[in-house]
């Protein structure tokens, strides 16, 4: 098995998650006593909300360039950006590295074209929401059309992930508005919900909504094990 790298902390809530099913799928393909091979880089969360507030992308590039660096250089064969939101400099990484940086949207746009659906519904950051760096990657590399929430609805959903999942919160109130965005995004058209920050699965479960979810955080862990066992063929 190849080992994972991974760039996490942003929030260490959701790393945590990768760290689980990391080793939930290797040991669901391997069995035994398995678990993932994986190096994790924890940068400050804190420091980085800040660039990302200041939209200091420039900078907020060279952390995630000299991660990316450090788990090259402490043995990692892949690598994972363990945020959504900063696959913004997904390039810039990958051009720094000699190992393959898995990005987080084609793992997910798989599982979503898998399912035969074409038009999707995306939640995350107001940066994922609304630049064209995540967006424009489904919609051009994948067919997808990506349809997001209003400009109020993409305010509450900004708002419950900084303020409230990346400081481990979980609120019913937080749960009854996305639920409801979710619900809108359906009436809407989608056929389907991108979870698209790496907190949301800990706030909303597949069973309390009708909406097909499609969990970044885990898809994008499962991925990475496939990837490590099997090699970017996958087979």
């Amino acid at each position: 098995m190849k080992t994972i790298g991974m760039i996490g902390g942003m929030s260490w809530e959701s790393s945590a998650e990768y760290y689980r099913v990391l080793n939930t799928r290797t040991r669901e393909r391997l069995g035994g006593l398995h678990s993932a091979a994986c190096i994790l880089f924890s940068v400050d969360f804190a420091a980085i909300e800040a660039l990302q507030r200041r939209g200091d992308w420039t900078a907020a590039t060279r952390v995630m360039v000299a991660a990316a660096q450090a788990l090259a250089r402490a043995g990692a064969d892949l690598l994972l950006i363990c945020t959504n939101t900063m696959h913004l400099m997904a390039d810039a990484v990958q051009a720094a590295v000699d190992i393959p940086l898995l990005h987080i949207a084609d793992a997910t746009a798989g599982r979503v074209l898998a399912r035969g659906f074409t038009r999707i519904g995306l939640l995350g950051t107001r940066f994922t929401m609304e630049k064209d760096f995540y967006r424009g990657r489904l919609a051009q590399k994948y067919g997808l059309e990506v349809l997001v929430p209003p400009a109020a609805d993409r305010r509450v959903v900004d708002a419950v992930i900084f303020d409230e999942l990346c400081r481990g919160r979980i609120l019913p109130a937080s749960k009854a508005a996305y639920l409801r965005i979710i619900d809108d995004l359906l009436q809407a058209g989608a056929q389907g919900i991108i979870l698209g920050c790496t907190e949301i699965g800990l706030l909303v479960a597949q069973a309390e909504t009708a909406a097909p979810l499609f969990d970044t955080a885990r898809i994008h862990a499962e991925a990475a094990v496939d990837f490590a066992i099997d090699g970017p063929s996958g087979g």
